[in-house]
């Protein structure tokens, strides 16, 4: 690794012009720096192939903490990954920290990408993931839904897989009622990616909950599913 640290490895790629407009677009008060995503993948899988997994935790850790927007990113970025050896527990409770934290749809979807592959890895890790749904915290609701995405995904699910589709379906419906924009297209994009596998559970979602979502969520949710 670099002799700088890693947040002075991000700091030394700042654009400041570019900065301001990422802030002005994410509409969240933090600091920006300006870098692309290759910027931060760059760095980020310089930093994985250097660091045993107790060290990339502790980093994820302090880049957060950071509260620099791209430093949150790669912070995400060091914690996706399929495979963790031998323990991913560490990196599965620092993901589940900073899930309070969420304020603006870029992090929380990085972060969240980081939570699909430790729930893939364990989904009695799901039994946690329940109690989001009901949490005062718009961004910890919707991240219910966005961290378990792969099980939209299936073309051939086993029944274990076929019962967590039915139980954030649930989890959905609780959530229907919530004309908040962010939720409503977290709904959406769930329906949309499990059309394309399971129509027939979309369809029935819809037909029962579509009249209480926004008209234009129900028809994204519904954009994808092959015609009848």
């Amino acid at each position: 690794m670099s002799e700088q640290s890693p947040l002075e490895q991000l700091e030394a790629l700042a654009d400041p012009a570019r900065a301001e407009s990422m802030r002005a677009y994410h509409k969240a008060e933090r600091r920006y720096l300006g870098l692309a995503n290759p910027q931060i993948n760059d760095l980020t899988a310089e930093w994985r192939a250097a660091l045993d997994l107790p060290a990339r935790v502790a980093l994820a850790d302090t880049l957060w903490r950071s509260d620099i927007f791209e430093a949150r990113i790669a912070a995400a970025k060091l914690l996706t990954q399929a495979r963790m050896r031998p323990d991913d527990g560490a990196a599965w409770r620092l993901i589940v920290s900073w899930v309070p934290d969420f304020d603006s749809w870029a992090i929380a979807d990085h972060a969240c990408m980081a939570a699909q592959k430790r729930l893939i890895a364990d989904p009695s890790r799901l039994d946690e993931v329940a109690g989001w749904v009901t949490s005062d915290l718009l961004w910890q609701r919707r991240a219910a839904l966005v961290s378990t995405l792969p099980w939209t995904k299936q073309n051939n699910p086993k029944p274990d897989e076929l019962a967590v589709r039915d139980r954030v379906l649930g989890w959905a419906a609780e959530m229907v009622s919530d004309q908040t924009w962010f939720i409503q297209k977290a709904i959406a994009w769930w329906l949309r990616e499990l059309g394309k596998h399971d129509p027939a559970r979309t369809r029935a979602f819809l037909a029962e909950h579509g009249g209480k979502m926004r008209v234009s969520m129900a028809k994204e949710a519904a954009r994808l599913l092959p015609k009848s």
